[in-house]
């Protein structure tokens, strides 16, 4: 799916070239009436293959993001390319969950396939019977297939919703918070499956709010905040932007503070609010020497940590703001 907008007065450009990239966008930009701006100039690349994590927090810009990849929205400026293709060939590959699943409640799950299934001009109505059941053994609902739909927990009807997405062949998977408001058995059976439908060779973009989940679901990331991107990049990469800490738990923290800066260790730092604990970066030391010479000192150590970066510590180093921050 290839789109190309034009701002008043500025030329028209190439759509961007797709590649190994299963979405580029650039400059995609959505302002609304009255001039709030939705989404500001992003420029995001998802390589093929991926699982991808869209990140922000709530108003950040990620469903308008999704609205415009999908044709749902119109992008005011900006171009981007989706499977590199036009719209009429690309949709067909793509599948989406936006904004929750809608279904209806009386009838079973298996019903509301078959709904969903006769509404796809595309789909080939001779082979309908096979994908439901073959898109409900990939969700683990084949058991549930005659259960109506309002008796099926959150975990269920999100696993109903990623199967309505999965009832043809896709090279692309795009879910909007796909474990808003799951029980923690729930979440753990979309992020099963979400890594399963991956390990297939489906490009799964994902946004979410929460990063934890990310970390443990993704390969790649992007981070938004109000309408603009602010890092993207492998899980990996994007974690290595901020140096790893030891944390020494203790009561005798000015005596540790001096024996970390004598260790050579940067950025020692005491907790607030009187937290019998202090930090610093690791660098090149090996923590076991370090707990070695806290004790030669007479440093009473209760706990010693090694402290890697997580997705909210970058955010936080890049914005200076906490991740539970309305957009």
């Amino acid at each position: 799916m290839t789109v190309v907008t034009q701002e008043a007065g500025a030329p028209f450009g190439a759509a961007p070239p797709s590649g190994d990239s299963a979405i580029v966008t650039r400059g995609l930009t959505k302002q609304f009436r009255g001039g709030q701006i939705a989404v500001d100039a992003l420029d995001l690349t998802v390589p093929r293959g991926s699982v991808f994590g869209f990140l922000g927090p709530n108003g950040s810009g990620k469903t308008t993001t999704i609205r415009m990849l999908l044709g749902l929205v119109t992008p005011t400026a900006g171009e981007y390319s989706v499977l590199g293709l036009p719209l009429a060939d690309a949709l067909p590959r793509v599948g989406a969950l936006v904004e929750g699943p809608a279904f209806y409640p009386y009838l079973s799950g298996e019903a509301n396939l078959f709904r969903f299934d006769a509404a796809d001009p595309t789909a080939p109505g001779g082979t309908a019977k096979r994908r439901v059941g073959e898109a409900l053994e990939r969700v683990g609902l084949s058991a549930a297939a005659g259960k109506r739909f309002r008796n099926y927990s959150l975990g269920m009807r999100q696993r109903l919703a990623i199967a309505a997405a999965l009832l043809g062949p896709r090279e692309l998977l795009i879910l909007d918070e796909p474990t808003n408001g799951l029980d923690p058995q729930g979440t753990r059976e979309v992020r099963a499956l979400v890594k399963e439908i991956a390990a297939d060779g489906t490009t799964v973009f994902v946004s979410s709010h929460l990063l934890t989940e990310v970390e443990q679901m993704c390969t790649h990331a992007a981070i938004m905040r109000t309408g603009n991107l602010v890092a993207q990049g492998t899980i990996a990469s994007l974690n290595g932007g901020l140096a790893t800490r030891v944390r020494v738990e203790t009561p005798d923290v000015a005596d540790a503070a001096r024996v970390l800066g004598t260790l050579g260790l940067a950025d020692v730092r005491t907790a607030d609010g009187g937290a019998a604990s202090v930090t610093a970066e690791l660098g090149a030391q090996a923590p076991e020497d370090i707990n070695a010479a806290l004790v030669r000192e007479g440093v009473a150590v209760r706990g010693l940590a090694v402290v890697r970066p997580s997705l909210e510590d970058v955010f936080v180093g890049l914005t200076g703001e906490g991740f539970d921050v309305d957009g």
